[in-house]
Formats: C-alpha cells, sequence, structure tokens
C-alpha cells in the first residue's frame, strides 16, 4: 500500500455525503497520499470510508481512528476486509482504545487500555470470515502515545497513527518502535501569519484534547508543564502542535517530522470557520510539498 509522504486529515461530517466525496476527490485530484477521516460523535468509520472509496479513484481512506469500544473485534475484522476486498491497497484501518468520557459514552468501563487493545487484536486475528478473501492483505495501525502502545504497534500492527503530538514526538515514537513499521503523525496547521489571529484558531481547536488525559499525560512525558497546558496552553505548547503561518513554515515542520523518522504526515488544515473545507488552503500546500 503505498500512501505517499503526505496525506489530509479531515473531518467532514458536518457537510452532506455529496459533499464531502467532493472535497476527497478534490484532495486526490491534489496528489495527496491519503485521507485520514475520524470517529467520535458523528459519522460511522467504516461506511464512510466507503462513501469516500466510493468517490475517489486511487487514494487510499485511512481511518484515524476507529473505536474498538463502537464495535466488536469480529465486526471490526470483517468490515475491514470487506473493505479491502472491494477497494485492494486503498483502506487503511486505524485503530485506538479513545477515551474515557466517549467510551463511557458508549456504556463501557474505560480500564486497562493497554490490555484492552493487546485482547482485541487477538479476537480480531481469529475471527471467522466467510467472505470472499481481499487480494491484498488488510493493513492496520494503532493511534498510539505511549511507549508500551507504540510497542504494540509495532509488534501487532502496521505501525501507529499518532495525533497531536510534535516533531519530538515523532523521534521518540520512531526509537520506540524501530525500523520499518509505519509511523504516521498528525500536525495541525493554521495559514495565517498574523500571530494572534493564528494562534487563536489554533486554542479554538486544542481545546478538547487539553481536557483528555491521554493527551494531558503525553504531552507532560514530552516535558511540558502544567502551566504550559493550562488557559488553552502556552504559545510554546500551541506553537508545538499546530504550526502556523506560510506554507514555507509548514513545508518546514512537515520535514522535521520526516527527519524525526516519519514515514507519512496528516496534515489537518485549521480555518476560523470550523464547518469550512479548506480547499484553498489544501491547494496551496500541495503546490508546496508535492512538487
Amino acid at each position: 500500500m503505498d500512501i505517499g509522504r503526505v496525506g489530509i486529515w479531515t473531518f467532514l461530517d458536518l457537510h452532506p455525503t455529496a459533499k464531502a466525496q467532493e472535497a476527497a476527490a478534490e484532495i486526490e485530484a491534489l496528489g495527496y497520499g491519503a485521507i485520514w477521516i475520524p470517529e467520535a460523535l458523528g459519522r460511522e468509520a467504516f461506511t464512510s470510508s466507503a462513501l469516500l472509496l466510493a468517490g475517489t479513484q486511487r487514494i487510499v481512506i485511512a481511518t484515524g481512528i476507529a473505536n474498538i469500544w463502537a464495535r466488536d473485534p469480529m465486526a471490526m475484522a470483517g468490515a475491514q476486509k470487506t473493505l479491502t476486498e472491494a477497494y485492494p491497497d486503498r483502506f487503511l484501518l486505524g485503530i485506538g482504545v479513545s477515551h474515557g468520557p466517549l467510551v463511557g459514552m458508549r456504556g463501557h468501563n474505560y480500564d486497562k487500555p493497554l490490555s484492552a487493545m493487546r485482547g482485541y487484536l487477538d479476537a480480531m486475528d481469529s475471527a471467522p470470515f466467510m467472505a470472499a478473501t481481499p487480494s491484498t492483505p488488510p493493513v492496520r495501525v494503532l493511534a498510539a502515545l505511549a511507549p508500551k502502545m507504540l510497542k504494540l504497534a509495532a509488534e501487532r500492527a502496521n505501525g501507529s497513527h499518532p495525533y497531536f503530538v510534535p516533531p519530538e514526538h515523532t523521534a521518540h515514537a520512531r526509537e520506540t518502535m524501530g525500523k520499518g513499521p509505519l509511523l504516521a503523525p498528525e500536525q495541525a496547521v493554521v495559514l495565517e501569519t498574523d500571530p494572534i489571529k493564528a494562534r487563536d484558531i489554533a486554542r479554538t481547536h486544542m481545546a478538547t484534547y487539553l481536557g483528555l488525559p491521554n493527551y494531558v499525560n503525553n504531552l507532560k512525558r514530552l516535558g511540558f508543564s502544567d502551566d504550559d497546558i493550562a488557559k488553552g496552553g502556552s504559545d510554546r505548547l500551541v506553537d508545538a502542535i499546530v504550526v502556523w503561518g506560510t506554507v514555507e513554515a509548514v513545508a518546514k515542520r512537515v520535514r522535521a517530522h520526516h527527519d524525526a523518522g516519519a514515514d507519512h504526515v496528516c496534515l489537518q488544515v485549521l480555518d476560523a470557520d470550523p464547518r469550512a473545507i479548506p480547499v484553498r488552503q489544501w491547494r496551496e500546500l500541495a503546490a508546496a510539498l508535492l512538487r
């Protein structure tokens, strides 16, 4: 499976399916290698992936990520194989343990996530699938931040998809996983040169994540303090998580991830209007990064 060096991480749930398919086709036409989509409180991951696969021709659709608490392992494995059979080498399954509040909303207890993921992978691998076999191997990556989950991603998956991380984490992830496994971090982007405006957009985006323990604990492992995390995030933290400014600044950050060991960087373009589909920014970034 070829996902290229740069992809787009995008949230299209606020738009009708036809509009989301148009956006996916635009991303494909620009030459990006993959489209990464989330699963939280909106569209179901496999349904959304199937719709975007049907609306495009070659680009890889990746889940970033499908929640293991949203379906049992047999359902997850069957859905992955179904899409892999229908669209060979075009569906990448990213799965993760999600977060306590979201898991609780589904009626589950968020306890021992590493053990939960290991057991889930065991059950996926042993699940029966009495349907047409895919012609290409199913590919999966794990959402991984902490060292033990990164090691599990290297041992039991094709790699990892870290989210809300700076290049320093990418370096730690590569060191932990070793050479070989796919490392595809997400990188948030604001194409705005005014620091006040850019950081305002960034802080709006970061607010939810700074309330989730998994991300906070990861930031602390990277050396950020309680003061950095408080009150929407210090400038130091904001600038580490969200690259803002010119396309050249974004290109520099992408290079930093690649130099730290990333195989693929997923760019999430942020806009002052969270409902906006950032086609203009995707085009500007493609011109600079995909030449």
